[in-house]
């Protein structure tokens, strides 16, 4: 029996060794990928004037859809920040999901809110709506106001925005994102490059934290200043920069974040909208999205550009981040779980046959499969049986090569975007790169793990609190939407 276990470690250390090296090579061909097409992707835009797109006719309007609950401490920045950006036809469309507090009341106020009839076609299924808001202010003719019952979920919201939009295109984003001035105008440029139908475009998502914000809009940019931020910024980095952008070029990317996207209206509807019961909405929308054009047989694409154009708060402290991280490993297992008909099935072609083999393998496996390892060596240890050297070489060969993946999206993206103003703010970063396999990891792990488990009991979907900080003094409690002007009014009086 004993020659049994032995026999078991070692292929258990075999196999570690293949998991490890095969997952370290395929982060390398994404890397190399990802520099090649953020070079080519630089060239090419070299030259384009962003100002012929603002002036021509011919650039398709969008609507930008933007779920809010109980964001009364930042709604009134972040609306005159969207409401700011640069493009030729735009609307937005802030969705307010049965808040508790003072949100709609703040909006009403600023903004000269009076209810209004409004044609809304429900092709999504939400919660009750319970009226549309446009104010009386002609400067604000672009704003409109959705009042709903609460869906418990950023999807549910997302929906009611989607069947409202007046647009083709829309842009999905979160009412405490900072976004670019000219994230319209980058982000809508592959639906008109393309010789292929484009379906969602994605962009870099940055960490705010740390960073100078000023009534919605960003003002300086600077490294997060502890460690858990700065680890997420470096996080970010190495996903959004030398991941997702391999994954374009191969047409297998499987997820648009939430923080800000560019979807095609027209396929967002016709495979089904988000769904309120998943964890991780933006990721599945994307897969169905996907698995529709598959279904009605027509060429597509999902693309990413390079272009640092949101930036969005992340959890400052241990306890949000793991609601947080939670929620993630539970919308993905039941992202792969839900569309399980498409592993390895060549029907979807990439995405079947690469995407989700690389989700599954590297993603969803992978903590699991470092948590026996862990249960391993702990076993090695205490029966003396571990090969100290072997075991120190692999976890040292591992340790450098996450140091060296994660230095190159540092200074790689130091090197093409340049965001920071100051040398001193990148070199934070890179000291808390050797932190990171050791105090951060873990943790993720951990996450990863209680995510699979806790999603086996059902635990249901809702808004979480994120604990950000509002820059708005009203704390008074929501009250009931005025219906007409006269209420309106009478409201701003007594005010």
């Amino acid at each position: 029996m004993e020659n049994f276990y032995e026999l078991i470690g070692t292929y258990y250390n075999h196999f570690i060794f293949l998991f490890a090296g095969s997952l370290m090579l395929w982060y390398l061909i994404i890397s190399l990928i990802s520099i090649r097409e953020i070079l080519l992707y630089k060239r090419k835009n070299s030259f384009i004037d962003l100002k012929k797109l603002l002036s021509s006719p011919y650039t398709p309007p969008i609507s930008i859809v933007a779920p809010a609950y109980n964001e009364g401490s930042t709604i009134i920045n972040s609306v005159h920040s969207l409401l700011s950006l640069q493009y030729p036809r735009f609307e937005v469309i802030i969705i307010n999901d049965g808040s508790t507090d003072n949100t709609l009341r703040k909006m009403i106020k600023e903004f000269s809110l009076v209810k209004v009839d409004y044609a809304y076609n429900e092709q999504v299924v939400t919660q009750p709506v319970r009226g549309f808001y446009k104010s009386t202010n002609p400067a604000y003719g672009k704003l409109l106001i959705i009042d709903k019952e609460n869906g418990k979920s950023k999807a549910d919201a997302s929906n009611a925005g989607v069947n409202a939009a007046s647009y083709p295109y829309f842009v999905c984003t979160d009412v405490d994102c900072v976004i670019d001035n000219q994230a319209l105008l980058l982000l809508v440029k592959p639906f008109l490059d393309e010789e292929k139908r484009v379906i969602a475009n994605g962009a870099i998502i940055r960490i705010a934290n740390g960073c100078e914000v000023e009534q919605g809009f960003m003002v300086d940019i600077k490294a997060p200043k502890n460690f858990l931020t700065s680890v997420q910024e470096i996080e970010y980095l190495r996903s959004y920069l030398l991941g997702r952008m391999a994954w374009s070029k191969l047409n297998g990317l499987i997820i648009v974040s939430g923080g800000i996207g560019l979807f095609d209206r027209e396929v967002a509807i016709a495979a089904g909208g988000y769904d309120p019961k998943s964890f991780g909405e933006d990721m599945e929308i994307t897969v169905r999205m996907r698995k529709h054009m598959h279904k009605i047989g027509q060429k597509y694409m999902v693309k990413y550009i390079p272009e640092s154009l949101c930036w969005t708060e992340v959890p400052p402290n241990l306890d949000i981040f793991m609601k947080q991280r939670v929620r993630w490993a539970k919308g993905l297992v039941q992202t792969l779980f839900k569309h399980r008909n498409m592993w390895l099935n060549r029907k979807y072609g990439r995405m079947g046959m690469v995407s989700f083999p690389y989700w599954i393998l590297y993603e969803w496996l992978a903590p699991l499969i470092e948590l026996i390892g862990i249960l391993s060596y702990i076993y090695l240890i205490i029966t003396g049986k571990l090969n100290f050297e072997y075991s120190l070489i692999l976890l040292g060969f591992v340790f450098s090569f996450s140091v060296m993946i994660t230095t190159i999206s540092i200074l790689w993206e130091e090197y093409t975007n340049q965001v920071y103003k100051s040398k001193r703010e990148v070199f934070k970063l890179l000291m808390v790169i050797f932190l990171e396999p050791i105090l951060f990891h873990p943790i993720v792990v951990y996450a990863s793990i209680k995510g699979n488990i806790s999603l086996l009991f059902g635990m249901k979907n809702q808004w979480g609190n994120m604990g950000r900080m509002g820059t708005d003094d009203d704390d008074d409690q929501i009250k009931e939407a005025p219906a007409s002007i006269q209420q309106t009014e009478t409201i701003l009086k007594a005010s």
